[in-house]
């Protein structure tokens, strides 16, 4: 294998998340990680381009090999780590990140199986792409093809939703069963450091989620133990699309209710600045009444005019449009829309409560559209 492998990215045919690959159990031999399963994707590469000396630049986690007894071959293990040491491996915190950097950089084409949702807001360019990802399919001959991927579009929702596992996977926040420890993430916490503010959500512009480190959540700045502050307080996030363009963000806290409209109140979200003179009076003065309880967003229709509402399916396409019955509440979930009046929707962002995260883990497969305006401003109600 040796051969096909180069220490610089600028000379390969092609880039390779090694960590990925090793990982792949649908191709090679059995158990968690194998080597072989390079060998088996630079066949398939030989093949591919007709090249007996097609190479290849090899980005592996560090975790690889900190997970070194997964491998059934300590030879393999060896042979992993002496490409380390003589630059033909390139080991990182996140293979994803220098993946995606590389590639976008050089145009080089990657083998890896990962579609990289949680990346797509700072790697836009992956949208859509369909020629510079490769995936490693298995043949009945138990030989390896490899073919292009299409990366597909994904919605906003679906994106934030991977960005928040991620998040908890870095932090060491996903349990055995591959559930965030909500236990530890429902949780307000304190350096005691005094003047770390990284956790404090009275002193901190952006409260930080703990480090496990064996099983106890750590500062990351100072190493130290981090003392239970009690329930940590919950907020979803509102947006205000309106022509298919976010104007407006507003948070919600949990335990409290907030009525959108054209002119609310003090204590609402006014519209009607954001709205021409002909929308705003299909607006009602107070159109809908949005309340976080116990870790779930309400939207309740209070109109004169009516609202529709309509859910985020399964793998994020949005489902048919249906009148909410006036004065019930129902569950307003990251990704639902909600219709105020032709092209004026309230929706949620992908972020979810803890509650929710967890429940989402469970049971959604997940579903990206290119993210709004980032420069909305946001306003806490």
């Amino acid at each position: 294998m040796e051969q096909h492998l180069v220490p610089s990215a600028e000379g390969a045919d092609y880039l390779v998340e090694l960590s990925n690959v090793v990982r792949q159990t649908s191709i090679g031999p059995r158990g968690p990680r194998s080597l072989h399963r390079l060998a088996l994707v630079l066949r398939a590469l030989t093949e591919l381009t007709g090249d007996s000396d097609v190479s290849v630049y090899l980005v592996a986690d560090t975790s690889l090999l900190g997970g070194h007894r997964e491998f059934g071959d300590p030879a393999e293990v060896r042979r992993l780590r002496g490409w380390v040491a003589d630059g033909l491996v390139e080991e990182v915190d996140d293979a994803d990140e220098r993946i995606l950097d590389l590639a976008r950089m050089t145009g080089t084409r990657v083998v890896t199986g990962d579609q990289y949702v949680d990346h797509r807001v700072e790697h836009p360019w992956i949208q859509g792409n369909t020629w510079q990802f490769l995936r490693p399919e298995p043949r009945p001959d138990g030989s390896v093809a490899v073919v292009p991927m299409d990366m597909g579009v994904r919605t906003e929702a679906e994106i934030s939703y991977r960005m928040e596992l991620a998040a908890l996977k870095k932090q060491g926040l996903l349990g055995p069963a591959r559930t965030p420890l909500t236990e530890v993430i429902m949780r307000n916490w304190r350096c005691p450091e005094p003047r770390c503010t990284l956790y404090d959500v009275h002193r901190g512009d952006r409260v930080l989620l703990p480090r496990m480190r064996r099983g106890v959540p750590t500062c990351e700045l100072h190493g130290t133990s981090l003392t239970d502050e009690g329930p940590r307080p919950a907020a979803a996030q509102l947006k205000v699309v309106i022509d298919r363009t976010c104007v407006a963000r507003y948070t919600l806290d949990e335990g409290s209710e907030a009525h959108v409209g054209r002119l609310p109140g003090p204590e609402g979200i006014a519209l009607h600045s954001l709205l021409s003179p002909e929308v705003a009076a299909q607006v009602s003065r107070r159109h809908v009444a949005v309340s976080a309880r116990g870790g779930t967003v309400l939207v309740r229709d209070v109109s004169t005019y009516g609202t529709r509402m309509r859910r985020a399916g399964r793998r994020g396409a949005p489902g048919p449009w249906e009148t909410l019955p006036p004065g019930s509440d129902r569950s307003f979930r990251p990704g639902d829309e909600v219709e105020l009046a032709p092209g004026v929707v309230l929706t949620r962002s992908g972020r979810r409560f803890p509650a929710e995260l967890a429940d989402a883990w469970r049971t959604e497969a997940g579903g990206i559209a290119v993210p709004p305006t980032a420069a909305a401003p946001t306003r806490r109600v």
